[in-house]
């Protein structure tokens, strides 16, 4: 792929304290445009994301998966439409300026869709939850039994090529997101890698997996993902 268009998703409720940091550490000249979709926060996240030079969108009513929804119907009426698509979370825990080395594989034309895999990188101590642990595990355990496609991780840093991922029709607006993509990525036959990526204390209080409800419902959402598209 010679000199793509690669653009960014990052969906952000209530990170204020977070969101700059993040465009911040984007590598420079790699990335055209960084659309920050700001979802139903109530804190200055907007603001903040538009000084740092993102692109921000307004998506009113809550959910992961309808904040990403969001950024795609905004990049497929784009004119200068990327080649590769990223998603990237904006309370820092990921690491930007990996990027690079997320997207290489389908520069490659090694795979059409890359997993950032925080379980075969270094996470630093606290990061990640008992829970989120666990949960990663089952659900990866899970895709592996039913869809015959081997993850390591759901994690929330990943690229795909523009084309194969609106062939996948993503329906899912909350905690399924990241699963549906992988699950229906492995029936539609794409090439799936997983890349090795740092991972970090988040910035503020996680609103998944810092409460048990968010933890429970997320769960719920993801097992009830996996088996709905058998």
């Amino acid at each position: 792929m010679l000199n793509p268009v690669v653009k960014i998703i990052i969906p952000a409720y209530n990170e204020e304290n977070a969101i700059g940091q993040v465009i911040a550490e984007i590598p420079q000249g790699l990335v055209s445009e960084v659309v920050v979709v700001n979802n139903a926060s109530t804190d200055n996240t907007e603001q903040v994301a538009t000084n740092a030079g993102a692109t921000v969108l307004r998506e009113s009513i809550p959910g992961y998966g309808r904040a990403c929804l969001k950024g795609m119907e905004y990049l497929k009426q784009s004119e200068n439409k990327p080649d590769i698509l990223v998603f990237l979370d904006g309370d820092h825990s990921d690491y930007p300026d990996e990027i690079e080395q997320v997207i290489k594989p389908i520069l490659d034309n090694q795979a059409d869709l890359v997993i950032g895999s925080r379980a075969l990188g270094n996470k630093e101590k606290g990061s990640m939850t008992p829970q989120q642990i666990f949960g990663n595990w089952l659900a990866t355990r899970l895709l592996k039994i039913l869809y015959g496609v081997k993850f390591t991780d759901l994690g929330p840093f990943r690229a795909i090529t523009w084309t194969k991922l609106m062939e996948l029709d993503m329906q899912d607006k909350t905690y399924g997101w990241t699963v549906e993509m992988q699950l229906k990525a492995a029936k539609n036959g794409l090439r799936c890698v997983e890349v090795p990526v740092r991972y970090r204390k988040r910035i503020g209080f996680s609103k998944i997996s810092g409460t048990v409800k968010g933890t429970v419902m997320a769960g719920y959402k993801i097992l009830y993902t996996i088996f709905k598209y058998l």
